[in-house]
């Protein structure tokens, strides 16, 4: 009898103990999400970034000012070469970008809040200020 209460006690342990790990990973990893802005898609061929990957880009000066020219060339999945089944779509005119080819962007800093917004204005293909 007295090893049946032993058995009972453990399990009861083990169950707490993986309800503590359980809750404690989500609350983990819900402030890490949180913290790396979680998933976002390439602007040109739609495929997520995972954390670490970043977008290929080029921001030209001055950089004090509040509204900078911005070029993107694409993710880790569609620059320099194209994953198989990936393909680069401008947002703007909905035309095919070729691998040369990349996005025109602007890219507006907050300063009050650190934070940076990009608004793509076409691409190599269609921007109309765009030299050809």
């Amino acid at each position: 009898m007295l090893d049946y209460i032993f058995m009972a006690v453990a399990v009861v342990i083990i169950i707490a103990a993986l309800h503590y790990f359980v809750k404690n990973n989500r609350n983990r990893k819900s402030s890490a999400a949180a913290s790396h802005h979680a998933f976002v898609n390439c602007p040109l061929c739609g495929s997520p970034l995972l954390p670490g990957e970043e977008l290929f880009s080029k921001v030209f000066r001055p950089m004090t000012v509040n509204d900078q020219r911005c070029i993107i060339y694409g993710c880790p999945h569609c620059y320099p070469r194209c994953e198989p089944g990936i393909h680069r779509i401008c947002p703007a005119c909905h035309k095919t970008v070729p691998l040369d080819g990349h996005l025109v962007a602007r890219l507006f800093n907050r300063t009050k809040d650190g934070k940076k917004h990009v608004v793509i204005t076409g691409c190599s293909v269609c921007c109309k200020y765009e030299p050809k």
